[in-house]
């Protein structure tokens, strides 16, 4: 593993453990370089998998990115990291399980929304605003105006 502090390849495990939901192994590496420590994370990937986006154009996909979207959502309110990490890793599993090598970014957005409608209401309008291209406070009205009718 490289040190992401001087680029060193030669870093040693200082520990190792199961993350709480026991679905990766986080270790924690010294660069015999520079010194420094830093934390990795091993999952389990059962398929490689390519995202389509809207104009077609193909790209791996990028568990990171997914988690930093939910993030910025997620930013200020009262949900910890470690449920996160779990619904995250929901997503990802459903998506490898789901049998298909190619997924749109529709599958991912929908996702991300179901998810984000149980675990926030607040995140899920702020994800909603941008991934359904609210262009005006009229569209927030008409989409918090249906999310009111659903607790009903």
């Amino acid at each position: 593993m490289r040190c992401p502090f001087c680029g060193n390849e030669d870093t040693q495990v200082k520990d190792s453990r199961p993350t709480d939901d026991n679905a990766a192994i986080r270790r924690r590496r010294q660069c015999s370089n520079c010194g420094a420590r830093f934390t990795t994370f091993e999952r389990v990937q059962l398929r490689e998998l390519v995202v389509v986006k809207g104009n077609g154009q193909r790209e791996p996909f990028d568990r990171e990115k997914l988690l930093r979207s939910m993030q910025i959502a997620l930013r200020k309110r009262p949900v910890d990291a470690e449920r996160l990490e779990r619904v995250v890793n929901g997503i990802v599993r459903r998506l490898e399980s789901s049998g298909e090598p190619e997924i749109q970014t529709s599958m991912i957005g929908e996702a991300v929304m179901d998810a984000l409608a149980n675990l926030d209401k607040v995140a899920y309008v702020r994800f909603a605003s941008v991934y359904r291209n609210f262009r005006e406070a009229k569209d927030f009205e008409t989409f918090v105006g249906k999310l009111g009718g659903e607790a009903d």
